[in-house]
């Protein structure tokens, strides 16, 4: 019987909602907007992984030169491919030769046939960027025809920019299968089937576990808040109910059947915004990633679950928000003043939040995993506290704010009837920039354990290219120095050479250039051309004593393979001349260390010895050039497809670490973006429900100046407070994190500035947006009624 009375009265609230003329179908289309973007989002959500999977396996297939195709011999089903990846502006350009050994040889996926020489097969969007006038200057770098596209299934984005070139003679620098800088290699098909296994790091999973809490709680806190649109106006249509004969507990299921109305409504129009959003995220580009729309395609199992829980919460919401609110047939109690918000149980969620993260402090990296349950209750926990404060704290401030002008006083006047209807609106902003100010503390915290100094020394030289052996080392310095932006280059040629007759695994490096070149690698007492030096004391050199080694007369031998069987390696003999002289290591270009070994002008280096070195060309940059990073790439290569153009940095981070970064900048734009949707829709609905006070207020005489400040106030008060909470409880969450991992607490305050403002602005934004509706509705028009 208890079923049956609440199926007809939760489908009388469904007729009410979308029977009820123009009034319902406004109220339900606002709730229903405000419901679908919440579910889009969590559409989104439930899409991620199955995107991020679907990126994994088509990298993964495409994968080519691997230490396992070391040793191949050529045959007809075999494929020389060579990396020739770049960049253009700051953005990565994926990019291979190819050069088919056979009839059978392997295609890459997403590709027919195989660009011939001269011909090359690019994406889509490279294809944009080379016909556009902002790509005139890589134009000029990859001169090729194009002949085709690469398919979808050889990229992992819609706007990856990518290239297969043909090109001949790739199989001439090749050493057992495969060439020494692993930049060109021998294969018989495409994908890694061994992928590498990384062992989780506890951190990592910690920082992931957070950024999903914190990026779905506001979706949640919205749904929750859109559900209630219309409550005072509801309230007064369930009063006339109770005219005529609804008991209490009717009005409640009735009520509740409205906002399943919505609720369902809201799933319908959040699956309509997400198909919108899936094709638009096809031509979309956000930190650097793009996805195909094939790619987001929600868990079943998930999106079952969103669908379900929505219309749940409507009820459950609704329900929870009536138990306090008295509906008699002559009117709503809730007009009076309501009772003072008790503080007590309101921080039983925070406390009880640190409660279960706190036995974890400590853990770091080395003493286990964290659970991820507890974790994630925690975090939920501290959140939600800030939800069930911000009513407290808004209701105890209003209650003392002083007089002041009329808008002011309108303001105070509305948030001190209402405090929970404004403290609602800002809930989600509040949770957002409280669960942003943590994460930016732990991401902070822990960013040194990710990032590491490259040694290299950004001040002497800003880019280095690597020239392939084949080509004249000297003679491509004089062009890189040549090109527009370059200041100045160091050519240096390294390479590695032992004493074969008595220790041949004991050695040293070699390295060769002119004067200025050398000067930069270690301090000499003078140089000359034709001059040679030993460098005394590197730390490169710790198990050898190079002063010991530079006897004039003795034979070393440079060997450029490194690897095989030592009466079968090609190496090139050397003899040590007379009048070395002695000098002391400097932390120059060389890998940012103290490089000994011995250091020889050209003049000095035998010809036959240039084959087994590598040469590189180091730059020094004017960075006040435009696109000067990339005017030496085209310079590098002209000289040959195989020169490997690097930039400089001090520092790089780890892979994963930036990948989750990434992640949590694309997620807290949608949620940004899902956020002032939301905030705009409430402050209409608002609006709406007061349109007839507004209109009586205008109707007397008041400015509409005025009531335009009055909505100002409203919105700006409860905001400051919900921000000044959400700060505080960030700070208590992100210290509570950064002592979980072991890291010293530090506040920036920079960016827990930032993460206010930013939230700050959202708001702001919705406000300005909704002043002309505001203005549309102060007209004595409003006071007409059916």
């Amino acid at each position: 019987m208890s079923v049956r009375r609440w199926a007809r009265d939760l489908t009388m609230g469904v007729r009410f909602a979308v029977t009820g003329g123009r009034e319902g179908w406004t109220r339900a289309t606002l709730t229903a907007v405000g419901v679908g973007l919440g579910v889009a989002l969590l559409l989104l959500t439930t899409a991620l992984p199955n995107a991020l999977s679907v990126r994994h396996e088509r990298e993964a297939a495409r994968v080519d030169i691997t230490f396992g195709t070391q040793g191949l011999e050529k045959a007809a089903d075999t494929l020389v491919v060579a990396r020739l990846d770049s960049d253009f502006r700051d953005r990565p350009i994926r990019g291979r030769a190819l050069e088919p050994e056979g009839p059978r040889a392997p295609l890459p996926p997403g590709v027919d046939t195989f660009p011939a020489p001269g011909e090359m097969l690019v994406s889509p969007a490279l294809k944009r960027l080379l016909e556009s006038d902002s790509g005139t200057l890589l134009r000029e770098r990859l001169p090729d025809r194009i002949t085709g596209t690469i398919g979808e299934s050889g990229l992992i984005g819609s706007a990856e920019l990518a290239y297969y070139r043909g090109l001949d003679g790739l199989s001439d620098q090749l050493e057992d299968g495969r060439d020494m800088n692993g930049r060109i290699g021998r294969i018989d098909r495409f994908g890694d089937s061994q992928p590498g296994e990384q062992s989780p790091d506890p951190v990592l999973l910690l920082l992931i576990l957070v950024v999903f809490v914190v990026l779905l709680l506001p979706v949640a806190v919205f749904i929750a808040t859109a559900v209630r649109f219309g409550g005072e106006r509801r309230d007064r249509r369930l009063a006339a109910l109770r005219l005529v004969g609804a008991d209490g507990g009717m009005t409640r299921r009735i009520a509740a059947g409205e906002a399943l109305a919505g609720a369902v409504l809201g799933l319908v129009f959040g699956t309509g915004f997400f198909l919108i959003g899936r094709r638009l995220a096809g031509n979309a580009v956000v930190f650097d990633v793009s996805v195909f729309p094939s790619y987001l395609n929600p868990s079943p199992l998930l999106a079952l679950l969103v669908a379900v829980a929505v219309p749940a919460a409507a009820v459950l919401v609704t329900l929870f928000a009536l138990r306090g609110v008295v509906i008699e047939p002559l009117g709503v109690v809730r007009a009076a003043r309501p009772a003072r918000r008790r503080l007590w149980w309101r921080l039983l969620l925070p406390l009880g939040g640190l409660a279960l993260l706190v036995p974890m402090t400590g853990m770091g990296r080395d003493n286990g995993e964290f659970n991820q349950y507890l974790v994630t209750i925690g975090v939920m926990s501290l959140l939600i506290g800030v939800t069930a404060l911000l009513p407290w704290v808004v209701e105890a401030v209003v209650a003392r704010l002083g007089t002041g002008g009329v808008s002011w006083q309108l303001a105070v006047r509305r948030l001190q009837l209402s405090s929970g209807t404004a403290a609602r609106m800002v809930n989600g902003i509040a949770v957002a920039v409280a669960g942003a100010i943590a994460l930016q503390m732990l991401f902070s915290g822990v960013d040194g354990q990710y990032t590491r100094s490259t040694g290299q020394e950004v001040s002497l030289a800003q880019m280095e290219v690597g020239v392939p052996r084949h080509v004249p080392l000297d003679p491509a310095a004089e062009r890189l120095a040549g090109t527009e932006g370059v200041t100045a280059a160091y050519a240096l040629s390294e390479g590695w050479m032992g004493d074969r007759a008595r220790d041949p695994e004991s050695g040293t490096t070699l390295t060769v250039g002119d004067c200025v070149s050398l000067r930069m690698v270690a301090t000499l007492p003078s140089c000359e051309d034709g001059d040679t030096f030993y460098v005394r004391g590197a730390d490169y050199d710790v198990d050898v004593d190079v002063e010991e080694l530079a006897v004039p007369g003795r034979t070393m031998y440079l060997d450029p393979a490194y690897e095989g069987d030592e009466e079968e390696r090609q190496t090139v003999p050397f003899t040590l001349p007379r009048g070395m002289k002695a000098a002391d290591p400097r932390r120059g270009l060389l890998a940012g260390i103290d490089r000994g070994g011995f250091l020889v002008t050209r003049k000095a280096m035998p010809a036959a010895a240039a084959p087994a070195l590598d040469g590189s060309v180091y730059l020094r940059l004017d960075e006040s050039v435009a696109d000067v990073h990339d005017r030496v790439r085209n310079t590098a290569a002209s000289l040959d497809p195989m020169t490997y153009p690097m930039t400089w940095s001090a520092t790089e981070r780890s892979d994963r670490f930036s990948a989750l970064r990434t992640g949590l900048f694309v997620g807290a734009a949608c949620v940004l973006t899902l956020i002032g949707a939301s905030l705009l829709v409430s402050q209409l609905e608002q609006l709406r429900e007061r349109r007839r006070l507004l209109s009586s207020l205008v109707a007397f005489g008041t400015r509409r100046r005025t009531l335009g400040l009055s909505v100002l106030w409203q919105t700006a008060i409860p905001i400051a407070l919900g921000l000044v909470l959400a700060t505080g409880v960030g700070l208590t969450l992100g210290a509570v994190l950064l002592k979980m991992t072991r890291t010293p607490v530090r506040v920036d305050w920079s960016s827990v500035l930032a993460m206010t403002g930013i939230g700050g602005a959202v708001v702001l934004v919705v406000t300005l947006l909704s002043l002309p509706p505001l203005l549309r509705l102060m007209r004595p028009e409003g006071l007409r009624t059916e």
